[in-house]
């Protein structure tokens, strides 16, 4: 089973980073995907998985931060990438909820990594905000990419329109939240093969922990809340997920 999404070098896990993949690998997580969200975050991640066995690391700019994209930050990025722990570049994406960096500089920072991680045959991690069609769009201009959108967020008929692109759809802890009916149908429509879970850890917790900090080993409970939404059992539809990130991120499981 995998973590497909989360931060594990935010603040919040500073003094219990131990505890948190202990309580993890508990639950029966073998491998979390530790996401960035620029470069001094990518940098930090790589740190952790060199640390951790169970950890594997996404680097990149978020659209949060995409006017801090640059030369010399593209060069240092894509250094970062060849690191071994490294599986995919991210986070990144187009935001339009007006919480991120202009939409240019999103647009810019986001074609020139889909760019990249063409080049370095490496999956996207991608951030999707009220920005469906234009992340498409740019997607398509940049020639097209492999990879995950994470935290789906979106209608039923914009997974079709993912899926249509070979991308894998990864649900959190929202799915669990009981008006958001529409998620539980999109990943009703997710085939077996593209479907996988995260917590987005520290951020939104499913609904038993809501207040509190997220982390990897509440995965379980979205899970379980993806599987009934998709008549399955939980247990087959996490052998079959560990599946999809096996091949997405190219990811050996321990003991493999």
């Amino acid at each position: 089973m995998i973590d497909a999404h989360a931060h594990l070098d935010d603040r919040r896990f500073a003094d219990d980073l131990d505890a948190v993949l202990a309580r993890a690998a508990a639950a029966g997580i073998e491998r979390v995907l530790s996401c960035a969200e620029d470069l001094a975050s990518s940098e930090r991640n790589v740190l952790i998985a060199r640390r951790y066995p169970a950890v594997r690391v996404a680097v990149g700019v978020h659209p949060h931060r995409a006017a801090s994209w640059s030369e010399s930050v593209s060069g240092m990025v894509n250094r970062l990438a060849h690191d071994p722990h490294v599986v995919a570049i991210g986070e990144i994406g187009i935001d339009l909820s007006g919480r991120s960096a202009p939409r240019e500089a999103q647009e810019t920072a986001f074609i020139a990594q889909l760019t990249l991680a063409r080049a370095l045959d490496l999956p996207v991690v991608v951030h999707v905000r009220e920005a469906g069609p234009l992340a498409r769009e740019l997607v398509d201009r940049a020639g097209g990419a492999r990879g995950m959108v994470h935290c789906f967020s979106e209608g039923p008929d914009d997974v079709d329109e993912w899926i249509r692109r070979g991308f894998t759809v990864s649900f959190a802890g929202t799915l669990t939240y009981p008006k958001n009916d529409a998620l539980r149908r999109a990943v009703a429509r997710v085939p077996a093969d593209r479907v996988l879970v995260e917590t987005d850890a520290p951020y939104l917790p499913p609904k038993t922990r809501r207040g509190g900090r997220n982390e990897p080993a509440f995965v379980v409970e979205t899970l379980a809340a993806v599987a009934a939404a998709r008549g399955e059992e939980a247990a087959d539809l996490g052998r079959r997920m560990a599946e999809n990130a096996s091949k997405l991120f190219r990811i050996r499981w321990q003991g493999t």
